[in-house]
């Protein structure tokens, strides 16, 4: 690809990457607000594992910054 190319984003994961990239690249502040989210977490990485259930209510909030 040469500079006067630009990649298209086709996917909601390649557009996160890039913009989470282009973000702390700058050392911005990323913030999430999860309202009743639920994650099934197995106790083991074996395929039939037990999982738990865990409630995500409230805020998370990531900073990065540049080294200088």
């Amino acid at each position: 690809m040469n500079s006067t190319e630009t990649k298209q984003t086709t996917t909601w994961p390649d557009l996160a990457e890039g913009l989470y990239a282009f973000l702390t690249g700058r050392g911005a502040t990323i913030e999430y607000t999860l309202e009743n989210m639920e994650v099934w977490v197995p106790s083991t990485a074996h395929e039939n594992s037990p999982s738990a259930k865990w409630k995500l209510n409230g805020t998370i909030k990531i900073k990065t910054s540049e080294k200088h």
